[in-house]
């Protein structure tokens, strides 16, 4: 396992504030976590894994993918 995050370093990661990766825990969205008692860590490539996840393709990158540029 690589070195893995506490909430307030993975919130930073993210560019979001605690409150927001605790209150997606509770409501089981978010991110993928490891809870040990009390402590919940974040490791690095489901934080990624994540984050690429949330990525909206709009007409224009859409068509850059295809090779078209406008």
């Amino acid at each position: 396992m690589q070195k893995a995050l506490n909430t307030s370093e993975a919130a930073a990661y993210l560019g979001l504030s605690r409150g927001t990766l605790e209150v997606w825990r509770s409501l089981g969205k978010g991110p993928r976590y490891r809870k040990f008692g009390r402590r919940v860590l974040y490791e690095l490539k489901d934080l990624d894994d994540y984050s690429a996840s949330r990525i909206v393709e709009t007409r224009d990158t859409a068509e850059i993918l295809r090779g078209r540029h406008a």
